[in-house]
């Protein structure tokens, strides 16, 4: 299977998906660890790709995606974009909107505390 598949079947089988550098339990940089970070916090389910283990997925998800950087946030199959496009959305509120209207759970108390830290 091409990474391009299997990027692609990982996006489609899943909810949420974050391509990031480490893990979402390790990330492995300091963009990585943002979004995984808002993400966990706000108690979204998600499946995290380490682009690291495997250069193919990580050149890949670049080339599927046409943008350039990693972390790359999928949410039901479409791109959102990377940390500072998924910081921007927390703060605006728009991250909310977004997984209310693809039915993802979340919790809304803990996206509101980040705004509030943030105001």
């Amino acid at each position: 299977m091409s990474a391009e598949d299997q990027i692609r079947d990982t996006v489609t089988q899943n909810d949420v998906v974050l391509f990031m550098k480490g893990t979402k339990s390790m990330p492995q940089c300091g963009f990585s660890s943002r979004v995984a970070g808002v993400l966990n916090y706000m108690g979204v389910d998600f499946v995290d790709v380490n682009v690291l283990a495997d250069p193919e997925i990580r050149q890949g998800i670049k080339d599927f995606s046409d943008w350039p950087t990693i972390p790359q946030l999928y949410v039901k199959g479409e791109f959102v974009g990377g940390c500072d496009i998924v910081t921007e959305m927390t703060l605006s509120g728009e991250l909310d909107a977004l997984l209310e209207k693809a039915g993802v759970t979340y919790d809304k108390d803990a996206a509101d505390k980040i705004r509030q830290a943030n105001a």
